[in-house]
């Protein structure tokens, strides 16, 4: 266990950080699931909002730049393709 109380915020910090992440990337994932569920009028007003959830996830390097720009094509060309 920590024994510096800088230490014990840094867990503290790190642990809130975690939940917060999790909890964003979940519910991006969630939105991806509905978006290749629905049919295409939804899928289009939904395309822009979850874009914009895949990049800030990468924006704060919850995944990486390179996955986010994968996630946006593979979602594009799969409402276009409706």
């Amino acid at each position: 266990m920590a024994n510096h109380k800088s230490a014990l915020k840094r867990i503290r910090s790190n642990e809130t950080k975690r939940l917060r992440n999790r909890y964003q990337h979940k519910t991006t994932r969630n939105a991806i699931k509905k978006l290749k569920e629905s049919g295409k009028e939804e899928a289009e007003a939904l395309l822009p909002s979850v874009i914009s959830m895949v990049d800030k996830l990468a924006k704060k390097n919850i995944i990486h730049d390179n996955k986010a720009a994968n996630l946006k094509s593979q979602l594009t060309k799969h409402v276009a393709a409706l």
